[in-house]
């Protein structure tokens, strides 16, 4: 028999090994078809493969595959499959709609609200296991209630409010997100990892099983990813990327009822969502790089990191570990809060 750590160990390991193995390949495939994109943040301008996406997709399946395997026949973890491939299905469905968006794109062909619903429709897995959820205390209110009762309606339970609501706009919510904090080299992926370590820490302590499968899978393909995306990157993640670490945020709080908690771990994304906001949505998080090697901030902040960058002079390697350890500053602070049940309304 195989023990929960073990499971997830080799589920970490699987995927670690898959998408080392798989983004080496795409990268040469993508530069011998000429899929490659301008690094917008080198006075060079050179051209990078994308659709690196497509090898963490691949990994983190290969993770998930492990986890049932051990589940299914060395008679390990105790998983509900039922919940897992809901949860499987959402972020592959989300990770493939990134990667029709990197091929067509919004500019070429995708308007700019579609491509923020679009992720509406892969959390419909979700939606449809009907997630239960615990009791939602209101503060100085207390718990709310689990039925309401509405005009010509009648009563109605949370549950499908929760359901048929609130799964849609929290995956939709973080995978447009994690979208948006996006630009320079080995920031997506590496806010992902941060994220995910933290989530699988408290997935591990509260037995969620399915929420730790998801968590150890992801952070796998991540960690690995990171290898080639890291400054400076030999390959682009794409949306396929960006896209599939909200959906795996989402699907891995909502799987382990940790909604109050991934609220608070997303708090760099609220910022940006408000530097976004203030520009329409129209500008992007790019720099402006100088002869000396650094990242000069435009004259319209319209993303976080450029809110760094004109704090100072700073390399794009600088600002990147600048918002990293903004976001390992949270998940601490996070997962304190969560341990010490400090703030009880909160977790």
């Amino acid at each position: 028999m195989v023990s929960f750590p073990l499971s997830l160990a080799l589920s970490f390991v699987c995927s670690f090994a898959i998408a080392y193995k798989v983004v080496p390949f795409i990268i040469e495939r993508m530069k011998m078809r000429g899929i490659c994109g301008r690094d917008m943040n080198k006075l060079q301008g050179l051209k990078v493969p994308e659709l690196g996406g497509i090898g963490v997709l691949l990994g983190f399946s290969g993770g998930i595959l492990a986890a049932i395997f051990i589940f299914s026949y060395l008679n390990g973890i105790l998983l509900n499959l039922t919940l897992l491939l809901a949860g499987f299905s959402t972020v592959i469905l989300v990770g493939f709609l990134g990667v029709i968006d990197d091929l067509i794109g919004w500019k070429n062909g995708i308007r700019q609200w579609q491509h923020a619903l679009i992720p509406i429709f892969a959390a419909l897995p979700l939606m449809a296991v009907k997630v239960s959820n615990p009791p939602i205390m209101i503060p100085l209110f207390g718990v709310a209630p689990a039925e309401y009762l509405l005009p010509v309606i009648g009563v109605v339970s949370f549950g499908i409010i929760y359901s048929l609501i609130l799964v849609p706009i929290g995956v939709t919510g973080a995978s447009n997100a994690t979208n948006m904090l996006a630009g320079l080299n080995g920031l997506e992926a590496g806010l992902g990892a941060i994220i995910a370590a933290t989530l699988l820490a408290i997935s591990i302590l509260e037995g969620r099983i399915e929420s730790a499968v998801i968590a150890a899978a992801m952070l796998g393909s991540l960690i690995a990813f990171l290898k080639f995306n890291w400054f400076p990157a030999k390959v682009f993640g794409g949306d396929s990327l960006t896209l599939m670490i909200g959906a795996g945020i989402a699907t891995i709080v909502i799987l382990g009822n940790m909604e109050k908690i991934g609220v608070m771990i997303m708090a760099l994304y609220f910022v940006e969502l408000i530097l976004k906001g203030r520009h329409k949505f129209q500008l992007e998080g790019f720099g402006i790089p100088t002869k000396e090697g650094l990242l000069r901030a435009p004259a319209k902040i319209s993303s976080l990191t450029q809110l760094v960058m004109k704090q100072g002079r700073f390399t794009e390697k600088q600002v990147v570990l600048a918002i990293l350890s903004m976001q390992t500053v949270i998940s601490v602070l996070v997962f304190i809060v969560y341990y010490f049940k400090l703030f009880r309304f909160l977790v």
